[in-house]
């Protein structure tokens, strides 16, 4: 069993998006910030451009060590089915709606993330792409 990283009290909940530390609560949160010990690890994730990576023939695929860190596999997607995204030609056509990809950019830029996409989740053609999107990766076509 783990203990949050800030405090040793209790089970951490939450991990710190920067440096990916373990914390319990908004209050070990704040006091992981003001101490200035959050060091940003290197990027995890292939840069976007690498991601289409799979689909070509020029490139190694990424697999899920690239994406994950050995404490996140618990509640993913595996990667065969994630792939299934690219595949997709009704998301293709989603994604072709600017304004979808506006509200894409948004979510991604905001700080709050969850609060984003909160407020995403009103928009019903973000319904729909996530609502597809799942359709994919729980193959119910």
């Amino acid at each position: 069993m783990q203990i949050c990283n800030v405090c040793s009290g209790d089970t951490p909940k939450y991990r710190c998006p920067a440096c990916r530390i373990r914390y319990c609560s908004l209050s070990c949160y704040k006091t992981h910030k003001a101490n200035d010990t959050c060091q940003p690890l290197k990027q995890s994730v292939p840069p976007a451009q690498e991601l289409n990576a799979p689909y070509s023939n020029a490139a190694e695929p990424w697999t899920v060590e690239d994406l994950l860190d050995e404490d996140d596999h618990t509640d993913k997607v595996p990667l065969q089915r994630l792939q299934q995204l690219g595949k997709s030609e009704e998301l293709r056509q989603l994604l072709g709606n600017p304004h979808l990809r506006q509200l894409i950019s948004s979510v991604d830029a905001a700080e709050d993330k969850a609060d984003a996409m909160k407020n995403a989740m009103q928009e019903p053609l973000f319904v729909e792409l996530s609502d597809r999107c799942l359709q994919v990766v729980e193959n119910n076509k």
